[in-house]
């Protein structure tokens, strides 16, 4: 097989081996992650939790030891931030439960600056708003799931709509499960792309069921089963998802390591690291996920019922297209 035939999609690839493997690991791996979920937690950022952010400017040769042993609470989390203009400020996040010593941590920040009191910005956020936004974002998932699931369950089958949601919540699941194993910190930039995450792992699966579907209506195309229907897909699209992937991943990659790095924006962290997790993972579970689950599914329909389906769907795609040759034929 040469490298012309996989992007021409002539490939003739046998994913059937490599899915014995990547199913079960990928199904650990699920596993995996929900216990992290539930064992260790999400590192959940301020808005979700609550507290205060206290904000001083230090001098050059302040950094975040010397920081955190000028004050008293060990609790606080600390950074040093610097500015477009090139000021550099200690940044202190405290819980709820740490608000009530706020006047001794403001009196140890401006210690700390050599300011005064007036020097250093205090802003609280509240629990409350944090509640709104995760029970706004898990409405948002259950319509998204239903919706997703009702409009492929009509265009396509609802073998094709398990299967694709089975690939979106391995997908979420790992990367939350990533994020509780690092300890990156949980915003509302994450939740955001999560939900993009969502889009873009649907799109990859639909584009992959889509071409099986095309193949399924051919003539004798499930003569040799339908595992083997999917594995000869897997070759026509394998280089689209591919490619489709690295043109994606490489602005996120810019901006993770650009944005974060070099300019040092948390905002852009939270945002790009989980969109490049989930951007791969989309990718690998539309290929090595949903495929090989609709291929389970589809084995242990019965033969009857699935011949007469097909005849169905292959009646149907006749009518569209003879519709579409008479109103070529009238324009």
């Amino acid at each position: 097989m040469s490298l012309r035939d996989l992007f021409a999609g002539r490939a003739s690839y046998d994913f059937v081996p490599m899915w014995r493997k990547t199913l079960p690991a990928s199904a650990v791996a699920a596993v995996i992650s929900l216990l992290l979920l539930v064992v260790v937690g999400l590192n959940l950022s301020i808005d979700f939790r609550g507290g205060g952010i206290f904000e001083v400017p230090v001098a050059d040769d302040v950094d975040v030891a010397e920081a955190r042993d000028a004050l008293s609470d060990p609790s606080v989390r600390v950074q040093i931030v610097e500015n477009a203009a090139g000021q550099r400020s200690a940044r202190i996040v405290t819980g709820a439960d740490s608000l009530d010593g706020a006047d001794t941590l403001v009196e140890e920040l401006s210690s700390l600056g050599g300011v005064t009191a007036d020097d250093v910005s205090f802003n609280t956020v509240s629990a409350t708003w944090g509640d709104q936004i995760t029970s706004k974002a898990i409405r948002a998932l259950l319509f998204f799931f239903a919706a997703v699931s009702l409009y492929l369950a009509w265009q396509l089958e609802w073998r094709m709509a398990a299967g694709a949601l089975v690939a979106v919540i391995h997908d979420l699941l790992i990367t939350a499960g990533v994020y509780a194993l690092f300890r990156f910190e949980v915003s509302p930039a994450t939740v955001i792309a999560l939900l993009t995450i969502m889009g873009y792992s649907l799109y990859d699966t639909v584009v992959v069921y889509d071409r099986i579907w095309e193949n399924e209506l051919e003539r004798n195309a499930r003569q040799q089963g339908y595992t083997k229907l999917v594995s000869r897909s897997m070759n026509h699209v394998m280089m689209r998802s591919i490619n489709t992937t690295i043109t994606t991943v490489l602005p996120v990659a810019s901006m993770l390591l650009i944005g974060w790095l070099v300019l040092g924006g948390t905002t852009l962290q939270s945002f790009a690291v989980a969109l490049f997790i989930g951007l791969i993972l989309g990718t690998y579970s539309s290929l090595f996920v949903a495929a090989p689950f609709l291929a389970w599914l589809k084995e242990r329909q019965d033969p009857e019922i699935a011949e007469e389906d097909l005849k169905e769907r292959r009646a149907i795609r006749a009518r569209k297209q003879a519709e579409t040759r008479r109103a070529d034929a009238e324009r």
